[in-house]
């Protein structure tokens, strides 16, 4: 059945299922209460874990067997080195332009005056979640529906505690806590952005995908090394957050295995 869908649409809707998970994630903000640093730290850990294996064997992998097929090896290594550094820059730029604030790590990118903090922190979701949008759409845009699949699964997987720890911020900010699920659902509708336009480039033009899975990979090794791997250290529980990487890693290593 899927096989007979187009690229473009699958994109679509895997970065769309992607997207929700946060907002499922997030639904027990509505009845339960305040959960432990240790255990905010073991659930940003996972997420980076799951988005690390997501990055290495669906993107990275697949990007240089693609380019090594078309071109050899020193061409493979080549593009992908330069897709992961492109990636890394552009949300370096990012970063760097576009003012947000992360709930632990606190205001970055240009002047912050005259924007409510809510926005800040909607702004900062988003540009995090846009590369795993990306990545999703990239997958399902080479033909490899399992490939697509594994993204999926992935990155959904990533975003349930990621929803839960959003919405957790967000009610300790101050907000209601329907407003803060509300929040979470929204900010996961930045992804089938990011899987359209992915699926759209690397389904017209073939040739761009060992690019496309490489920029899409090194976006989402900064965001891994540069927000949720810091963020699940601040509060002094690093080998708890290193176990959640560690087991993120490995049960998301284990379903691309099986459903590749």
């Amino acid at each position: 059945m899927l096989q007979n869908l187009s690229p473009v649409y699958l994109g679509l809707l895997g970065s769309l299922v992607a997207g929700l998970a946060a907002g499922f994630g997030a639904l027990p903000i509505l009845f339960l209460g305040k959960i432990t640093n240790r255990l905010q730290g073991i659930l940003l850990g996972f997420g980076a874990g799951v988005m690390l294996a997501a990055t290495s064997f669906s993107l990275v992998v697949p990007g240089l067997d693609a380019a090594s097929r078309a071109n050899g090896t020193l061409y493979a290594a080549i593009a992908v080195s330069t897709g992961i550094a492109l990636g890394g820059w552009f949300l370096w730029f990012s970063h760097n332009h576009f003012p947000h604030e992360h709930f632990i790590k606190g205001p970055e990118g240009a002047s912050l005056n005259r924007i409510k903090r809510i926005w800040l922190f909607i702004i900062a979701i988003a540009i995090h979640n846009f590369p795993e949008g990306l990545a999703v759409g990239v997958g399902f845009g080479g033909d490899d529906i399992a490939n697509g699949l594994a993204l999926t699964a992935g990155i959904g997987l990533q975003n349930l505690p990621e929803g839960f720890v959003v919405a957790l911020a967000l009610v300790s900010e101050g907000y209601s806590r329907r407003y803060a699920l509300t929040i979470a659902f929204l900010t996961g509708l930045v992804e089938p952005i990011g899987g359209l336009i992915g699926a759209a480039v690397v389904s017209v033009a073939q040739p761009v995908l060992p690019w496309g899975m490489a920029f899409a990979a090194g976006a989402m090794l900064f965001v891994i090394s540069d927000e949720i791997i810091p963020e699940s250290h601040s509060r002094g529980y690093e080998k708890e957050g290193t176990i959640g990487v560690m087991v993120g890693f490995i049960l998301m290593m284990f379903l691309d295995v099986t459903l590749g």
